[in-house]
């Protein structure tokens, strides 16, 4: 029993002191050093782009609810007869021309500013959930004190750059009120960048005069701090409520990221290039709307693809089609030289097991790869983005951990090459006391904090645990030892003083 309760108090020991080391800080963002997969070939690309320009030209997208988006095509040069909009092939590429290929989004720390394009890579937790769950409660409505949990679980994680946004619903809030709550939880438990609210323009408006009372108003004009995520209504149709909210960031000079949701079967051809050619249309459409509100914007490219049960008609995430359209998705972002988001951490597993981790590891492979620099749905997506659970949290802040070390590539030097370890060492013996060993043994692997790699008598001896299990301990040890960014004093009683007028001035919608 002394000898279990050692090991147990050993790796609780190693734990505590990776989490010390840097103080869970990390790094702002991750520098890619691989390059990113091409799948297809150049002839092939351009064929997925004339697609594309005949579903604009030919089949149109409607502008619903929204006179200045149609009035802003209109003086473009586009066919506009009622709500739909016809575009001449080549158009949108002209409007996008003036987007910024990279941009800056700033954060309260500016040490945890992060570059979003080129070659940098940006982890943020998963995003708009109705649910939670842990292995202790199960399965329920999330609640602001849920939402408060996974920004300071995200905080408090070395292996995200970014706060996210609604990571999950706070139901015991009005629907008309809980955007006020969601943006003042980010910008006082936690310094990273963060995202706003998009379910109505006066609540994207209330997120980004927030962000003015933190950052300046005159900062806020020239630099981004808050992005919008905004969903096309697929297929073709981009929805009013959407559109003004795309608007209201683009004129504050803040990015809109702009996301189709392609279910294949439902609201997209089950055919891989026929909804990638889908996605390529409705997403330059919302991009180049962002140039026309704002010219030189920053804007993010965005894309989820998903396939579906043809048996059933249920949704399936985390499979191969989306991940390889992912692939070629990266390539036709990078021929619009915009900053890309794609793919995620997605599984449509119920329970933080073996299929969510397969799921999950498939679709977040492919987000790396095909070159995505903002990768939201990074940690907790589950139930087929029904759920955030605390466990797949913590799993998934691991396999961000492991991305770190892989995104970085191999390094080529004399030291790495370690020929003078060869000399030391010589025929027939091990490394494990030689001196390029020693210096390098606390830092030449990745270290995971929740995998068990003891031999198996020792694992069974300090209690069987699986890997949920062991998430389980780990986020109520995190939230336990959160600590909170500082804030001036007059900055939090400026926010707290907002949120409160802008209650008091509506009564609550529960729907």
């Amino acid at each position: 029993m002394d000898e279990v309760r050692h090991q147990r108090a050993g790796r609780a020991a190693r734990t505590a002191e990776r989490s010390r080391k840097g103080a869970r800080v990390g790094r702002p963002y991750i520098l890619r050093n691989i390059p990113t997969y091409d799948v297809l070939s150049e002839e092939n690309l351009i064929r997925i782009e004339r697609a594309a320009d005949r579903i604009l030209a030919e089949t149109g997208i409607e502008f619903r609810d929204d006179p200045v988006a149609l009035d802003h095509w209109r003086r473009a040069g586009a066919e506009v007869e009622g709500l739909l909009v016809k575009f001449p092939p080549g158009m949108l590429r002209e409007v996008l021309r003036s987007a910024p290929a990279e941009f800056v989004q700033h954060a309260r720390n500016p040490a945890r500013s992060v570059v979003i394009g080129g070659k940098s890579v940006v982890f943020a937790p998963a995003y708009g959930s109705p649910f939670v769950m842990d292995l202790d409660k199960g399965r329920r409505f999330g609640t602001l004190e849920d939402f408060r949990n996974f920004i300071k679980l995200a905080q408090a994680s070395p292996n995200f750059h970014h706060s996210g946004g609604t990571i999950c619903e706070p139901t015991d809030i009005a629907v008309n009120k809980r955007h006020l709550d969601m943006v003042m939880a980010h910008l006082t438990l936690s310094d990273r960048p963060f995202m706003g609210s998009v379910t109505a323009e006066e609540r994207a408006e209330d997120s980004i005069d927030m962000a003015r009372i933190v950052f300046g108003r005159d900062f806020v004009d020239g630099n981004c701090v808050i992005l919008g995520n905004v969903n096309v209504n697929s297929p073709l149709v981009w929805d009013g409520t959407m559109t003004r909210s795309l608007r209201a960031y683009a004129r504050a000079n803040q990015a809109a990221v702009v996301v189709p949701f392609i279910l294949g079967g439902a609201m997209g051809p089950v055919t891989n290039a026929g909804a990638i050619a889908q996605s390529l249309a409705e997403t330059m459409a919302g991009c180049a709307l962002t140039q026309l509100e704002r010219k030189g914007a920053p804007v993010i490219f965005g894309n989820f693809l998903s396939s579906m049960s043809l048996r059933s008609g249920s949704p399936t995430f985390g499979t191969p089609e989306p991940a390889i359209g992912s692939m070629v998705i990266g390539q036709l972002c990078r021929r619009l030289n915009l900053p890309l988001r794609c793919s995620g951490n997605f599984t449509t597993s119920k329970l933080p097991d073996g299929q969510a981790m397969m799921e999950g590891t498939m679709s977040m492979l492919a987000a790396v790869q095909c070159g995505a620099n903002f990768i939201l749905h990074s940690a907790g997506f589950l139930d087929g983005l029904l759920s955030m659970s605390y466990e797949k949290f913590m799993l998934d802040a691991d396999l961000c951990g492991a991305l770190h070390s892989y995104l970085d590539g191999v390094k080529i030097d004399d030291d790495q090459l370690a020929v003078e370890a060869f000399a030391e060492v010589g025929p027939g013996n091990h490394f494990f006391g030689c001196s390029h060993t020693m210096a390098h043994y606390e830092t030449a692997f990745w270290d995971s904090e929740l995998s068990d790699n003891e031999p198996f008598e020792k694992w069974e001896a300090a209690g069987a645990t699986d890997a949920a299990t062991r998430a389980n301990r780990a986020w109520k040890q995190r939230l336990a030892e959160y600590e909170a960014p500082p804030m001036e004093a007059g900055m939090r009683e400026a926010l707290e003083a907002f949120v409160a007028r802008k209650k008091v001035e509506m009564a609550d919608m529960w729907y």
